[in-house]
């Protein structure tokens, strides 16, 4: 099936982080710059242009787009599909894979006790 053009996940519908490439800084909009009174949610496209790196001091051309954190990595209609793992974030994913390795893991361990 062909995706109309403008659909997006929410990964990419979430504000990117910016990372300078100096000092690697994140700028985070959900958090903002409180040195600078940057307010949270202020995207980064939007921030002043003699904004600077707090810690390093670098323009905004020094720093890189290196997407959404924390967002779940699907489109809006598919996350009621499934058992509910379609909501998870990437992160809680990975608690939720090495978790249950770990536990197969325990528990082809204890089977050594069953003599």
């Amino acid at each position: 099936m062909i995706e109309p053009a403008n659909e997006q996940t929410l990964a990419e519908q979430a504000p990117s982080r910016y990372e300078c490439r100096s000092c690697g800084y994140v700028y985070e909009p959900n958090k903002g710059d409180s040195n600078r009174n940057i307010a949270a949610g202020t995207p980064f496209e939007e921030l002043p242009s003699d904004w600077r790196c707090p810690v390093c001091g670098a323009k905004k051309p020094q720093f890189q787009d290196i997407g959404a954190s924390g967002a779940p990595s699907g489109f809006q209609e598919n996350l009621s599909y499934g058992f509910g793992v379609n909501r998870l974030t990437p992160g809680q994913k990975n608690v939720l894979i090495f978790g249950a390795l770990l536990l197969g893991v325990i528990f082809f361990i204890s089977l050594y006790g069953l003599r």
